[in-house]
């Protein structure tokens, strides 16, 4: 098929030589799992629904709530609810409400609901599953799913697009799953093509995973699904930049992918769509790309939801003497940590303990206004006025210049001569809108 490309976008240094070839490995569930009662980036917390002395079972419900964009959260362990209390969580630095769990070591799991024969299911049906089943976008945003797949009733959805691009440096979580288990990555386009009530799929790979682009083709023969194979270049996997690359088609500002027909979903998503219809297993368990340079055994890793960072980086030998700074995902559009002691959530894609080599730490000098980070911006937007803006305090600019189109993809800092910290000054803008919004 052809590829249209998308404008602006940079070529990092990809670094995923260390775990491509690594096959996905299984880590012990350890002796405790903290499970925060905010699974979701809308961030709406969801409320405990057992209390401290109560045994829980492995796959159980344990917290939940009314809330439309909110899904439930499960026990990834069977064992006893010790504390429930505030705890470090990986995003944006935040302390939330956590259940803590100890593993009782025997993995005994609570009884599966599922759809014997979800072919002839509802869309209503399928889509209560989801949610139930606490189905989230694991690419990193983690929206909820049942939300994703009930476009407005106005919106005339044509294709799934399914994003297998994996275009941040580091990590290779989704292209393990593309080799190790893409029949369920299939099944799983199955179900979400019969709830959107669509025939068209078209699964995007970057060229530079041909591996998984020939068994994706394998596993999709005779489907009717299609494989893309996409050139190489970051943000690929954004979902503005994957419709454009693969469709053509160009989402207008401050829209949707529904509003010109199409959903996108990552692979991973999909799995997990399957393993929650076909099997009845909840989201409760993920693959983490653990790598960098201070990692002695590069790995990717499945885990149980709630396992501690510390946890992981002491199976992959970490040396924590040479530790600059430690991500969150991808980094790109990943967070730095300033605790080991904080537990992987649904969006954990990759954990990265950097040296400071790899962080090229240089010092921050003045803009010289030479519009690198336009350039690159594949919004089209003007990353060099937004951060104006933000010093002289001008918040109430910056929605007319549309700076929640940012998707915060890090290109324009990636690319700036001055190393100015321009996705944390857009962040810092973009909360002071809303702050500004709010109050109107």
């Amino acid at each position: 098929m052809s590829f249209f490309g998308f404008k602006g976008g940079v070529h990092p240094k990809e670094n995923k030589t260390q775990t491509k070839d690594e096959k996905t490995v299984v880590m012990k569930t350890p002796s405790m799992v903290y499970i925060p009662l905010v699974q979701q980036n809308p961030g709406i917390p969801v409320k405990p629904i057992v209390k401290v002395g109560d045994k829980v079972l492995k796959g159980q419900k344990i917290g939940d709530s009314d809330a439309f964009m909110t899904t439930p959260v499960h026990s990834s362990v069977s064992g006893t609810v010790k504390k429930i209390e505030d705890r470090a969580y990986p995003i944006m630095g935040a302390i939330v409400s956590t259940i803590c769990i100890e593993n009782d070591g025997e993995d005994t799991w609570a009884e599966l609901t599922k759809l014997d024969d979800w072919e002839k299911a509802s869309k209503e049906e399928l889509l209560a599953i989801i949610r139930e089943k606490g189905i989230v976008g694991i690419g990193g945003a983690t929206f909820p799913t049942h939300v994703k797949l009930n476009p407005p009733k106005d919106a005339k959805i044509d294709t799934l697009l399914l994003n297998g691009a994996e275009c941040e440096p580091y990590l290779n979580s989704d292209n393990r799953l593309m080799l190790d288990d893409p029949q369920s990555i299939i099944e799983g386009i199955k179900i979400i093509k019969k709830i959107l009530g669509i025939t068209n799929a078209i699964v995007g790979i970057e060229e530079n995973k041909p591996r998984a682009i020939e068994n994706m083709q394998k596993a999709a023969a005779g489907t009717g699904i299609e494989i893309a194979p996409l050139k190489v270049k970051y943000p690929q996997g954004g979902e503005k930049q994957l419709i454009k690359s693969v469709l053509n088609r160009v989402v207008p500002s401050g829209k949707l992918p529904s509003a010109v027909g199409a959903v996108v979903q990552n692979t991973g998503t999909a799995a997990a769509i399957y393993q929650a219809v076909v099997n009845g297993i909840p989201l409760i368990e993920r693959v983490v790309t653990v790598s960098g340079k201070a990692v002695k055994k590069p790995k990717n890793v499945r885990v149980a939801v709630g396992t501690l960072f510390s946890e992981i980086l002491n199976f992959c030998e970490v040396d924590r003497e040479n530790i600059y700074k430690l991500i969150l995902g991808g980094p790109m559009m990943g967070m730095a940590q300033y605790s080991e002691e904080t537990p992987v959530i649904k969006g954990t894609s990759g954990l990265l303990a950097l040296t400071k080599e790899e962080t090229n730490a240089y010092e921050t000098r003045n803009c010289i206004s030479c519009g690198k980070c336009i350039g690159v911006c594949p919004m089209g937007l003007l990353p060099l006025n937004f951060v104006q803006m933000v010093i002289k305090g001008k918040f109430q600019e910056l929605g007319p210049a549309n700076i929640l189109d940012c998707m915060e993809c890090g290109s324009c800092a990636f690319v700036c001569p001055a190393n100015r910290p321009l996705v944390e000054s857009i962040k810092l803008g973009k909360l002071k809108l809303r702050e500004l919004m709010v109050k109107k």
